[in-house]
């Protein structure tokens, strides 16, 4: 199988984006406070969204020095879409999420500063039979690839795919897009719970990720800030740059 790693320059470290789906900013706060430095990059979804205090636990982790992926995912007719994204692109964050329709990744990226818009193709939790319930008639992986082309032509930064839908990703459009993938299981957590479409952590960059999003295996594991380090360290035996400055243990 054909090997697409990454060669952009994101520090390793960088790479590894964990979700914080909790039901509150305080249980978020925590984790983060328990990772430490060996996490640098979080994703905050609709659920921490609905919580009291969302705004201010952005801009606390900016002020950590902490990367911030906004995933909420912005649908609706593009004028509106246009404004959420001028709102947020003041806001520090790094990465923010826009459903792929056309218009409304264009009218994203009108007013998007220095915020970088990803594109999602098609949720890791969809199957064939889900795509069938939806009346879509071709598989998953057209779907990802042609959705995949659109972004690019609407100039977004790039997109949210599975790790099973990368290689074509990559074998059609090279590196030109920012691959963030989701859906990722530790070789050791064959559990998918509602995920359907996963990979593990090596294979996602060897398919061709830039990023990927860690949640589950993270926040349920016994020692989180272990199952992080993990992480880290088979994110760094893939790219071949172990810190010799870290700290981890």
């Amino acid at each position: 199988m054909q090997n697409f790693l990454s060669t952009k320059a994101i520090d390793p470290r960088d790479r590894l984006i964990v979700a914080l789906d909790f039901p509150s900013v305080s249980a978020a706060r925590i984790l983060v406070n328990t990772l430490g430095d060996v996490v640098s990059f979080y994703k905050i979804g609709l659920e921490l969204f609905m919580a009291e205090g969302y705004f201010d636990f952005l801009k606390w982790l900016v002020s950590q020095k902490k990367k911030v992926f906004v995933d909420l995912k912005f649908f609706d007719v593009p004028e509106t879409v246009r404004s959420a994204v001028r709102a947020l692109a003041g806001s520090g964050a790094t990465l923010a999420t826009v459903h792929g329709n056309q218009s409304m990744m264009e009218a994203a990226v009108k007013d998007k500063g220095p915020l970088k818009i990803l594109a999602v193709t098609a949720l890791t939790s969809l199957d064939r039979g889900d795509l069938d319930d939806l009346g879509f008639s071709c598989d998953v992986e057209s779907l990802v690839l042609s959705r995949a082309r659109r972004a690019l032509e609407a100039g977004v930064d790039g997109i949210v795919s599975s790790g099973m839908e990368v290689t074509s990703i990559r074998a059609e459009l090279g590196d030109k897009l920012l691959v963030v993938t989701p859906g990722i299981r530790p070789v050791e957590n064959k559990s998918v719970d509602d995920q359907k479409r996963t990979v593990d952590v090596a294979q996602a960059f060897r398919n061709g990720a830039d990023y990927i999003v860690v949640g589950r295996p993270i926040r349920q594991a016994g020692d989180p800030r272990l199952a992080a380090v993990e992480i880290q360290q088979t994110i760094q035996a893939v790219f071949g740059s172990f810190d010799k400055g870290a700290v981890w243990r």
